[in-house]
């Protein structure tokens, strides 16, 4: 009896645990995104699309294109790269197109000794109002990734203090 119970929670976690992984791999689509246009080639569409909420207007998005690279182990690396907004005619959204040729810069630390890594080296990233209720679309090449952060506003609001002059 008690091993057909383990048995039973072990299916019904696994269960869970599969349902959580498809749930994250799915894109949701908030908006047919047909209207976008086609990636041009050597490039793809990445879309982030954020939860909805009474709060949006205390969020804000910060993504970043990259790329990950094995580099040494002591020195800061920067994607070269610019990101255009670009404006879909006759909807009033914005998208965004990242073009690089793919240097890189870095600081100049001597580190001969220091074991190499694996980093997800960034361009500049972009700081975008949070809208829970549109895609963030955004064309990069082919062999680069987005990541993003969220960032919340505190409730509380503070006042600037005021130089008196004498």
């Amino acid at each position: 009896m008690k091993q057909n119970r383990i048995k039973i929670l072990g299916l019904l976690v696994a269960f869970i645990a599969l349902s959580i992984q498809a749930m994250a791999q799915q894109v949701i689509t908030k908006q047919d995104l047909s209207i976008f246009p086609k990636p041009e080639a050597g490039y793809k569409k990445v879309i982030i699309e954020v939860p909805h909420s009474d709060k949006d207007d205390q969020k804000k998005i910060e993504f970043s294109v990259g790329k990950w690279m094995e580099v040494d182990g002591c020195n800061y690396f920067n994607l070269q790269g610019t990101l255009e907004t670009k404006d879909l005619q006759g909807w009033g959204y914005n998208y965004y197109v990242f073009k690089t040729n793919g240097q890189v810069t870095s600081t100049m630390i001597g580190c001969p000794d220091a074991a190499k890594r694996n980093l997800f080296v960034t361009a500049q990233p972009e700081m975008i109002r949070y809208n829970g209720k549109l895609p963030i679309v955004i064309y990069v090449p082919e062999d680069y990734q987005v990541q993003f952060k969220i960032y919340k506003a505190e409730e509380e609001t503070y006042f600037a203090a005021e130089e008196r002059s004498k």
